[in-house]
């Protein structure tokens, strides 16, 4: 009781326990630690020299003092900062005058300090080239009743030219997805024009993302774009340059269907329970990519083929994300531990300006004290009849994919899949908590 004599407050994020919840005891299944056959070793791409290739007839156009605005993203796109680099000098070489926009719609808290943040953190500095972070943006025109917006610095530039990954969208399927014409109509937009196209939800947004580039190609001196291909591995594949004219056409959708053939996905078809280390912005625009989890978690949408995974626990969130956890909302279960280093407001801006595919996204899900108690209750939950029996597994991230810890009893469905631990199984927590990954095994996700 309070001194006023009212009951005292509870805080909002109590430690539950999962034994003040449930008295009966859930066992957490011992796990082994697989990994895919390695790929042959392939030699590091040239960034500079393929840059040149790809870039020389196109800046056939651009003359001598001649402003360019580069549009960079905030994923954490593999070598970003030096094909970036790469850009910028192949347009100083002809004498042009480059500066770097964040193309990266609410990222960043909806501050251009932030999104400035967003770029040093992939190691994208002006070192490079200057960075104008301005969220200020004019109206281009209108598409279904939205508006169509670009950042203005971009607006005012020479000409523009955009660096991006083409890769599967999280809330749709389509011939263009994520790349090139969404950066343009979405990321370019900064927070205002991305919360517009946004806003009627993901149904048509293939089709709007399309008709917004097509009128920004229309009233603005667009170059075209540098299209990142990555392999499952993150490896660095290709480096392909689109003229204005293939944008959200042909050629861009060429190339997504090549880089969608080198995503890592699971190989499993049913999962009881997925345990995610850690989410991120720098590795899904919805922390954790759902293509992997075979969820969207948008009213309306039907869901990414894949996996069948019953519940999803996520133990933490990137420090790169700077507390923006949209995507959230994917999981079912985190440790309140991880729930308090989330920074709502950033969470909420970037969910709302996702409109519709924002809401269920940056929900959040059942909070318990510790990561083997979001563990146990997500086994708990799953509709297994013996939780020891429960088919567990555990990833770094949605984009490490190579190795995995997963219950012996999944063994057989995931094709080409290497035992790595010749002792046997072992816990997934211990009297320290979550057993660490193997330093032998890579860079544990942070």
């Amino acid at each position: 009781m309070t001194a006023t004599g009212r009951p005292a407050a509870r805080p909002v994020l109590p430690s539950l326990q999962l034994s003040d919840i449930v008295t009966r005891e859930v066992p957490v299944p011992q796990v082994l630690r697989v990994r895919r056959p390695p790929a042959p070793p392939e030699p590091p791409l040239d960034v500079r020299s393929i840059v040149h290739e790809q870039l020389v007839e196109p800046l056939r156009v651009v003359r001598p003092g001649e402003t360019v605005a580069v549009g960079v993203g905030s994923r954490g796109i593999t070598r970003i900062a030096e094909v970036v680099r790469a850009v910028v000098e192949e347009l100083r070489r002809v004498g042009a005058q480059p500066f770097l926009v964040p193309a990266m719609g609410s990222h960043g808290a909806v501050t251009a300090a932030g999104q400035q943040a967003v770029l040093r953190d992939l190691g994208i500095t002006e070192d490079i080239a200057p960075i104008r972070p301005s969220m200020e943006t004019v109206v281009v025109g209108h598409v279904d009743d939205v508006q169509v917006s670009v950042a203005v610095e971009a607006s005012a530039a020479d000409h523009i030219l955009v660096v991006n990954r083409l890769k599967s969208h999280t809330s749709f399927s389509g011939r263009v997805e994520s790349g090139l014409a969404k950066m343009f109509a979405i990321g370019l937009a900064k927070q205002r024009g991305a919360e517009e196209l946004h806003r009627l939800g993901p149904l048509h947004l293939e089709r709007r993302i399309v008709a917004a580039y097509s009128l920004l190609a229309s009233r603005l001196p667009i170059l075209g774009g540098l299209a990142v291909t990555e392999s499952s591995r993150k490896q660095l594949l290709a480096l392909d340059f689109v003229p204005r004219d293939g944008i959200a056409g042909d050629a861009e959708a060429t190339l997504l269907a090549r880089a969608r053939s080198h995503e890592a996905r699971l190989p499993f078809a049913e999962i009881d329970v997925l345990v995610v280390d850690r989410m991120g912005k720098e590795i899904s625009g919805t922390g954790m990519d759902t293509n992997v989890l075979g969820r969207r978690m948008v009213r309306g949408s039907p869901e990414p083929p894949g996996p069948t995974v019953t519940n999803v626990v996520v133990l933490g969130v990137t420090p790169g994300s700077e507390g923006n956890a949209v995507g959230l909302g994917l999981a079912d279960f985190i440790p309140v531990g991880a729930l308090e280093r989330v920074d709502l407001a950033a969470t909420y801006a970037n969910a709302l300006t996702a409109g519709l595919q924002g809401v269920q996204r940056a929900q959040i899900p059942i909070a318990l004290a510790t990561e083997r108690d979001a563990v146990a209750a997500a086994i708990l939950t799953a509709g297994v009849a013996d939780p020891a029996l429960a088919r567990v597994v555990r990833i770094r991230n949605t984009l490490a994919l190579d190795e995995l810890m997963v219950t012996p009893n999944l063994l057989d469905d995931g094709a080409g899949l290497e035992v790595v631990d010749e002792e046997g199984p072992r816990p997934m927590f211990d009297g320290q908590g979550l057993v660490p990954w193997p330093a032998t095994s890579g860079v544990q996700a942070t």
